[in-house]
């Protein structure tokens, strides 16, 4: 058992039966009446977030998950198959529970599983994946400093914003975090 005080972001409460995963938290001493801590949770379950106040001091129960390095191999239809970099050992995982990342995870990246009692609960991609870029307007001569952006599709389906300057075939790194263009490769 923890307290709110000991509350930390990506700790795994259980919570009514649930997992809930510490997105971010705060705490707040109000000029008159007890301090509390405010906190934003996703439910390792069904990834909705949700907004909870708790009392400072009160007691909450902290969940041990292992982090696991996976390489991701394939998907067939609704299951993606995941194998473990130390043991060799294969897993597969059902789409909703990767749904969040997918439009940034092409084949042999490596990411992050947590898992619980040997069940995998969640997953965590890299903060920055390198992507080529398979199709974007073509750059125009002198746009090179001017700052704007336009639509580039990256190898994995998704639509990011890059500058004006980056071209057809590019590497460029992307912030998993954001979803958006950090610097070309």
């Amino acid at each position: 058992m923890a307290t709110t005080n000991d509350l930390k972001t990506g700790m795994v409460l259980e919570i009514g039966g649930n997992l809930f995963s510490v997105v971010e938290f705060q705490h707040v001493k109000p000029g008159k009446g007890g301090a509390f801590v405010r906190t934003r949770l996703k439910n390792l379950n069904t990834g909705r977030v949700i907004d909870k106040t708790f009392n400072a001091g009160e007691k909450v129960k902290s969940v041990r998950i292992d982090q696991v390095k996976m390489q991701y191999l394939y998907n067939s239809g609704d299951i993606y198959h995941f194998m473990n970099t130390e043991t060799y050992e294969q897993i597969g995982m059902a789409k909703a529970m990767v749904n969040d990342i997918t439009p940034l995870m092409k084949e042999n990246i490596v990411i992050t599983v947590q898992m619980r009692e040997g069940q995998p609960i969640g997953v965590e991609l890299p903060t920055f994946v390198d992507l080529e870029i398979v199709e974007t307007a073509p750059g125009v001569k002198g746009d090179t400093v001017s700052g704007g952006t336009k639509p580039a599709t990256l190898e994995t389906g998704k639509v990011i914003q890059v500058p004006l300057f980056v071209e057809q075939g590019t590497t460029v790194r992307v912030d998993t975090r954001t979803g958006g263009y950090v610097s070309r490769v």
